[in-house]
């Protein structure tokens, strides 16, 4: 089993399987192994062809990093961990509106106004009555909604299907508009945030590009919880520079991680390292799907 980064499933993995030996670092590795676990590491055909696995397993919901196709043709079993009942979303939620909090109240700059002895200022703005979309209403856009309803926030969510085709569980949560993404740019048109949090795939990368980001409110934000390349790099640098958004809140980026020189992060950015669905409820469930999936593989 092979894995190099989020040390801590690699550990719980060591755990549940004693009999078993976890190896965290791929270069380290000079022989077959039975089964790889992704955790974020692009699994393309060379590195199949180097480990010769049985099973690709991957520590939560996301298979972009693995060519199927080479996967397929090399009849090598791929399998994920689905979100929804594990915790997963539920973290990811939270971050997003960790984020949202962190740019609309300044925290920054509040830390800073700690450090100069001062009180009462920067001044923030209320989640209470903002208006703020969430793109994709999968597991994880859920939860999005879910939390920020708690603020009485407005919410218009923009999801995959039409109006007359969504699930029972979009139904039911608090939005006072739903739009499908083909009306993107209508749902944010003065939206004050932009909450993603859909799947990475050939419809959505670049999905959040120049255009997008300009629909919202001058000063507006972004939050990123799904992916990197979903958002065009590029547009989102140049729309914090000019300020056209205030501020950005990132889990994910477009390559992991992120080069701590990149220019990006000498914007009004709030970063964390992809840590959304790391918590010890969401990874002690995950682990332990993990390891059913092995066992069903064993043999």
């Amino acid at each position: 089993m092979a894995s190099t980064t989020f040390p801590v499933a690699a550990e719980m993995l060591a755990k549940l399987l004693p009999d078993d030996e976890v190896l965290v670092d791929h270069r380290r590795v000079d022989e077959p192994v039975d089964v790889i676990v992704p955790l974020m590491s692009r699994i393309d055909a060379g590195m199949m062809d180097r480990f010769r696995p049985r099973l690709i397993q991957q520590f939560g919901v996301g298979l972009e990093g693995v060519d199927l196709a080479a996967a397929a043709e090399r009849g090598i079993a791929v399998a994920n961990v689905a979100g929804h009942d594990t915790g997963n979303a539920d973290g990811v939620g939270e971050i997003a509106v960790l984020h949202l909090l962190a740019l609309t109240r300044r925290l920054h700059e509040a830390r800073e106004a700690v450090q100069a002895g001062k009180l009462g200022e920067p001044i923030g703005v209320p989640l209470s009555g903002a208006r703020i979309v969430v793109l994709g209403l999968g597991a994880v856009g859920r939860a999005v909604v879910n939390r920020l309803s708690g603020f009485r926030a407005h919410i218009t969510g923009v999801g995959s299907r039409d109006a007359s085709d969504l699930s029972d569980e979009v139904r039911a949560l608090a939005l006072e508009a739903y739009l499908p993404v083909a009306r993107l740019l209508d749902a944010l048109a003065g939206a004050d945030a932009l909450i993603v949090g859909c799947v990475l795939n050939q419809h959505t990368r670049g999905l959040v590009g120049a255009r997008t980001l300009a629909a919202l409110r001058t000063g507006g934000y972004l939050v990123n919880v799904a992916r990197g390349p979903v958002v065009d790099y590029a547009a989102l640098l140049a729309a914090l520079r000019s300020g056209q958004i205030g501020g950005a809140g990132l889990d994910v980026f477009w390559d992991e991680p992120i080069d701590p020189l990149d220019p990006l992060l000498e914007q009004n950015v709030s970063v964390t390292p992809h840590i959304g669905g790391v918590t010890t409820g969401s990874y002690r469930l995950m682990a332990e799907r993990v390891v059913a999936g092995i066992e069903r593989h064993r043999g």
